[in-house]
């Protein structure tokens, strides 16, 4: 892989579905199941195996184990869905949905979903993943660490942040009038622009990718590194001049 291809990376729309999967344990993500009709709300209620399978744990009287238990072959039509929600308070703050559909299996201590279809529906579109890439697929290496890792930078270092907007060219960031932390990778950050009535999201690659925190502090001091020896971007200056006044 050349430098190019390096800098240009992001996380692929099976990657990208893992991590949705991977994280929505947390309280900022939701989770919801329907299966014969019913539909259970499933927050922190599963757990994810390594090729992708979800194991559910719900109650033993739980509506969903009924219609396992119940239904022909014990292998019932099933659709799960996520939603990702931004750690950090933004507008519009959900940033991607994951939609399952697959077969839901009665086991023991636990309900195991084998997901035969995968739609991930961004900003950008909607994109099928195949099950076999799905399952070979694995989640971003900080999937889990990401919101308390956003939420620092937006808390504990807003001055980082407007530094940051120093990379980003002037169209970009016309009419801003915040700029928040939206999303990172081992790929790079993403930021959210807004403006009075829209908003728009640019992304800020890494030079290569980060696979532990040391690497992605790393990342993260090259690209502050870069904004400090970029100018303040005119739309941005603009913007701070008519606040002064």
């Amino acid at each position: 892989m050349d430098d190019s291809q390096i800098w240009t990376a992001a996380p692929g729309a099976a990657q990208r579905a893992r991590s949705v999967l991977a994280a929505a344990w947390s309280a900022a993500w939701s989770c919801s199941v329907t299966a014969e009709g019913g539909r259970e709300d499933c927050v922190g209620a599963h757990t994810v195996s390594e090729d992708g399978r979800v194991l559910l744990h719900v109650p033993e009287d739980s509506a969903l184990r009924t219609a396992a238990i119940c239904a022909p072959r014990g292998e019932p039509s099933a659709v799960l869905e996520f939603a990702d929600v931004a750690a950090v308070p933004v507008r519009n703050r959900i940033r991607a949905r994951l939609r399952l559909a697959g077969r839901l299996v009665p086991e023991t201590r636990h309900l195991v979903f084998h997901p035969t279809r995968v739609v991930l529906r961004q900003p950008s579109g909607a994109v099928v993943v195949g099950a076999e890439e799905f399952a070979a697929a694995a989640p971003d290496p900080f999937a889990l660490a990401e919101a308390g890792l956003l939420t620092h930078l937006a808390d504990a270092h807003p001055e980082a942040v407007e530094r940051l907007t120093r990379l980003v060219g002037p169209d970009s960031l016309h009419g801003a009038v915040r700029v928040r932390p939206l999303a990172v990778d081992r790929h790079g950050l993403t930021l959210r622009i807004e403006r009075v009535r829209t908003h728009g999201d640019v992304r800020l690659p890494f030079h290569a990718p980060a696979d532990d925190l040391a690497a992605l502090t790393e990342r993260m001091h090259v690209l502050l590194l870069q904004a400090g020896a970029a100018s303040c971007p005119r739309a941005l200056q603009r913007q701070r001049a008519d606040g002064d006044r």
